[in-house]
């Protein structure tokens, strides 16, 4: 059996990072109910490596109540207080607080484009964009600064490259990968 080539990035040792490579990444997204958690998961990467949030999905979803949107925007201060004491999650108190106000504003692009998936397709025409190699583009600079202009918080330029790759706006699996392969 030949065995499957992947992107240098997905842990081989690791059954999450390669489910996830081979399943998820890049793969495009028009959910509004995935787009808003891969948002949450991104958001909480900054600082951190993906495979440690991949590793806390899990958690990640039981503490965001399955990363309903309209419960995390109901949020108040005693759930942000619980949150912060959870253990199986990244308890960073900006990230979290973050995290209902993002969830706020996404909400607001809801409504005004008819869904979120509406709004962040629009940016490519609805289009996917394959580039290998890069950290950032004109592309999630534009969408990084019409989300800050909007008031949502850590979606700088890297974040929201790295959120356009793994709601396959952008598709930047290697040349050699097979999921580029198969594209």
């Amino acid at each position: 059996m030949q065995k499957r080539i992947r992107c240098s990035w997905a842990n081989p040792k690791n059954p999450l990072s390669i489910r996830y490579h081979d399943e998820e990444w890049g793969v495009p997204v028009h959910d509004d109910h995935k787009l808003f958690e891969m948002l949450i998961l991104e958001s909480f990467q900054a600082g951190l490596s993906w495979e440690c949030i991949l590793n806390k999905r899990e958690a990640f979803r039981q503490a965001f109540d399955g990363f309903d949107l309209e419960t995390v925007c109901g949020y108040g201060e005693k759930k942000l207080e619980k949150l912060m004491q959870e253990p199986g999650i990244v308890r960073n108190k900006l990230k979290i607080r973050a995290t209902v106000n993002n969830a706020r504003i996404f909400q607001a692009i809801q409504q005004e484009w008819g869904s979120f998936d509406c709004y962040l397709w629009h940016w490519t025409e609805g289009k996917v964009v394959y580039e290998t190699g890069k950290v950032s583009s004109e592309l999630s600079d534009a969408v990084s600064k019409d989300l800050k202009r909007r008031g949502m918080k850590f979606v700088g330029i890297v974040i929201v490259y790295s959120y356009l790759q793994a709601v396959g706006v952008i598709n930047s699996h290697e040349e050699t990968c097979f999921c580029r392969q198969n594209n």
